[in-house]
């Protein structure tokens, strides 16, 4: 009998039967890890990422960054740090990433991940060599042109067929100008990201100037920018009293660092819903007091929509209360929360209003579309507006809710599962992206 594939086969999302009371051990941050990746691979000497994540997005940045001929060395040990680097961290992996000159010719898959389609094309600049980009479908089909666009201001050799996305090829020639540039980066603030992370290789570094109208994701440019300067950057910014809507990198040297990666507070975002959801408690471990990444917004609108939570000892503690209430929220920061607090919202106790997230229609799909399709196909009543969602809670029946190859869809599509018997999720496998273990871990969460 031939077993069915992995992307076609149907999950049943467990129905809570009762409040959850669990800690949920979260991995490590994607955006953290894939930036980490990139700045260690440009330092002037070797360093250590510790409880890097380990999902396809990460490999495949570790993946296109040894194809380029960084030495990336992974170990496991029961301590994260090595004899004289310091306090250890606990156990768990460490990725120690040894820089080296970067080199063509070379070929760089990066699956349907924007971190690194965005990211490296400014690396394979640096290198002596054409070095190939190429991905899944879906990954042909998200803007690529602000960096492409960029980087060809900025005195690179660029072949993408005037397509403005994947594929394409890099004909890199060991280092690049720099300088001023132009770009509008409204469909993502990944195009700032990009030519922030190696501009202080360039050999002007950069001045990038903003020219659309709203930039969204602003969290994940700040964590950028802090990522810079912690290993000897100099950024200048509109928040450190430069001009609006410009950033500026200073050519120099960048330090190995020994970093532990956070949790990725943006996965713990089912863990959390399905706390409010169950009127249960469910605490996640080391999340930071001061953090850039999106995901610290949960604790706020989670609280809003019917929640508590506390920082203590244990890591945050998050509990509903019984009741999910709808929300009013700008969510043009931090969309990649759009697919769970819609879901959280279609079993809430009055409408909800998701705004400022236009941009999600360029995402790993068009996230607006598959939440309105795959919520009112299960009987709910959302409908989507010029930037985002309006969502009327309604009684929800069991059926298939498809991801679209969209991790966070999957998640979603796992919470509604919890109060609605008969959920069956197609491809949960796609949350290995960034959320690997996640049906493990959920069922650990309900005790299963």
């Amino acid at each position: 009998m031939t077993a069915t594939p992995a992307h076609t086969a149907l999950w049943p999302a467990p129905h809570a039967r009762g409040a959850v009371d669990a800690t949920v051990h979260v991995p490590g941050s994607k955006s953290v890890t894939n930036r980490a990746l990139v700045l260690a691979s440009l330092a002037s000497e070797p360093g250590w990422l510790r409880r890097p994540l380990r999902s396809r997005d990460t490999l495949l940045m570790a993946g296109a960054l040894r194809a380029l001929g960084v030495g990336i060395e992974e170990t496991v040990s029961s301590s994260s740090s090595p004899a004289g680097a310091g306090t250890p961290t606990g156990p768990g992996e460490a990725w120690r990433v040894i820089p080296s000159t970067l080199h063509g010719p070379a070929t760089v898959d990066v699956g349907n991940a924007g971190t690194v389609m965005r990211f490296l094309p400014p690396v394979a600049t640096l290198a002596d060599g054409p070095v190939r980009f190429d991905g899944d479908p879906r990954a042909y089909e998200r803007p690529l042109h602000g960096v492409i666009d960029a980087l060809r201001a900025l005195g690179a050799r660029i072949d993408d067929e005037s397509r403005g996305a994947l594929p394409l090829t890099v004909h890199g020639g060991g280092g690049l100008d720099g300088g001023p540039v132009e770009i509008d980066a409204s469909s993502s603030s990944q195009f700032v990201s990009a030519l922030l992370l190696s501009a202080p290789r360039f050999n002007q570094g950069v001045e990038v100037r903003h020219t659309g109208s709203s930039l969204p994701s602003m969290p994940h440019i700040r964590m950028t920018v802090d990522m810079l300067r912690a290993v000897g950057a100099q950024v200048d910014t509109p928040e450190s009293g430069g001009e609006p809507n410009v950033w500026r990198v200073t050519p120099g040297a960048l330090l190995g660092r020994d970093l532990t990666i956070e949790p990725d507070l943006s996965n713990a975002q089912p863990f959390l819903a399905a706390a409010l959801v169950t009127a249960g408690t469910v605490v996640i471990p080391d999340w930071p007091e001061r953090t850039t990444q999106p995901g610290d917004r949960l604790r706020e609108i989670f609280t809003e929509m019917g929640g508590s939570c506390e920082l203590t000892e244990r890591g945050l503690e998050f509990t509903g209360s019984g009741a999910v209430h709808g929300i009013d929220v700008d969510l043009g920061e931090v969309g990649e929360l759009t697919p769970g607090i819609a879901a959280v919202a279609a079993l809430a106790d009055s409408p909800s209003t998701l705004r400022g997230v236009a941009h999600l229609r360029l995402h790993e799909t068009d996230r607006l579309a598959a939440l309105t399709k795959e919520i009112n196909e299960l009987g709910g009543d959302v409908t989507e507006t010029a930037d985002g969602l309006h969502i009327r809670p309604r009684r929800l029946h069991g059926g298939i809710f498809h991801t679209y190859d969209d991790h966070r869809m999957a998640t979603a599509g796992a919470i509604l599962g919890l109060a609605v018997d008969g959920v069956q999720i197609e491809n949960v496998a796609t949350t290995a992206k960034t959320l690997p273990d996640f049906p493990e871990l959920w069922a650990g969460m309900l005790g299963n």
